[in-house]
């Protein structure tokens, strides 16, 4: 199973990106999904993180900012970004945690893209 993120880069402050994850592999169903961020001399923190049945929660620096979105036909994730700011920069991160086709159900995570938040 692998996690593939895309979608980040350099924004203005106050622009929008859109962050997609898909995954791929032995997949048998993909349980809750999420979107962490880790900036630079900080600590990595949860950001998002919508369940199988659509149920969604925030950090309270993104509330009403940020929107996390899946397909599930697609396997993928979404994190619609707006309102950008410069603390928002950081590498972005999603996880899944997914049953694979030999049900072993297991943590995963892509491996981040640059957010840039930036004038």
């Amino acid at each position: 199973v692998q996690l593939v993120e895309s979608g980040g880069g350099l924004v203005q402050p106050g622009g929008s990106l859109r962050l997609s994850c898909a995954a791929s592999g032995s997949i048998f169903r993909i349980n809750n999904m999420g979107w962490g961020r880790q900036a630079p001399g900080k600590q990595r923190e949860l950001v998002a993180t919508i369940s199988s049945g659509g149920s969604t929660n925030y950090v309270d620096s993104v509330k009403g900012r940020f929107t996390i979105s899946r397909d599930t036909a697609k396997n993928t994730v979404y994190l619609q970004m707006n309102s950008l700011k410069p603390e928002d920069t950081a590498v972005y991160y999603c996880s899944a945690e997914i049953t694979s086709t030999s049900r072993a159900t297991m943590n995963y995570g892509g491996q981040g893209t640059q957010v840039t938040v930036s004038s």
